[in-house]
């Protein structure tokens, strides 16, 4: 019987459109407990450094209130380091972060970062958070994790969700082949990124993969449906293709 596969919803763009009015609705701690009670495993956040949308006390409420897991996305910076130690989240996982950038644009360079990400992926172990690193699903990086003796990877899907026809297909290879290594080798395999009701079912597939991250997407879609169902929909849909 293929293992369950664990739902985490970034809640990242509820606070997007709360400081698009400077007020305090709506609110990403109440997101965060409806997606948990429509089904969702975790809740994934992440605090940048220019704070455009989730903020030092978001994180502070959701480390105290959440019934699940938070999964805390960082950029390799001493101040994140230092956010991450003080709220001890069930996890971190530290992402790649350019201030220009609308979004992640792509996996960590783990190979080249290798002696940068040490002391972080050590300083977080230390104090009993889950690490995990953001990823391409490319061999070299997934040894570079190996060297890192992460517990956790979360591999980059925004590539796969971009491609149409054979060029998805091959990508969608690439990174069931990136799962299936880092499985092999006693890594825990997340994946996430622009992934939708459209998309998701082949993803979902993969049996090594033990966790979506999955936020834009279904922030936007709770506009138009409500949170609770759109992100019963995304469950029913992972549990089906399994």
């Amino acid at each position: 019987m293929t293992e369950f596969l664990r739902l985490g919803v970034n809640i990242d763009h509820v606070a997007t459109v709360r400081n698009a009015r400077g007020s305090g609705f709506p609110d990403p701690v109440r997101a965060a407990l409806l997606a948990a009670d429509a089904g969702a495993d975790g809740i994934t956040a992440h605090l940048r450094e220019d704070r455009r949308h989730i903020t030092d006390d978001d994180i502070a409420r959701l480390s105290d209130g959440l019934p699940i897991p938070l999964n805390l996305e960082m950029a390799m910076t001493d101040e994140m380091l230092a956010i991450a130690l003080r709220h001890r989240p069930h996890a971190a996982c530290i992402v790649p972060e350019k201030r220009e950038e609308r979004t992640t644009e792509g996996g960590l360079d783990a190979t080249g970062l290798h002696n940068q990400l040490a002391r972080f992926c050590d300083a977080l172990t230390d104090a009993g958070i889950r690490v995990s690193l953001f990823i391409e699903p490319d061999p070299r990086q997934i040894e570079a994790a190996l060297r890192l003796k992460v517990p956790v990877i979360e591999l980059h899907t925004g590539l796969y969700c971009e491609l149409e026809g054979e060029a998805q297909t091959a990508e969608l290879r690439r990174i069931s082949d990136a799962a299936a290594l880092a499985a092999k080798n006693g890594i825990e395999v997340h994946a996430g990124h622009g992934l939708t009701f459209d998309n998701v079912v082949p993803i979902a597939a993969i049996p090594q993969l033990r966790e979506l991250n999955i936020g834009h997407f279904l922030i936007g879609e709770a506009i138009f449906d409500g949170l609770g169902p759109v992100v019963r929909r995304m469950r029913n849909l992972m549990d089906q293709a399994r």
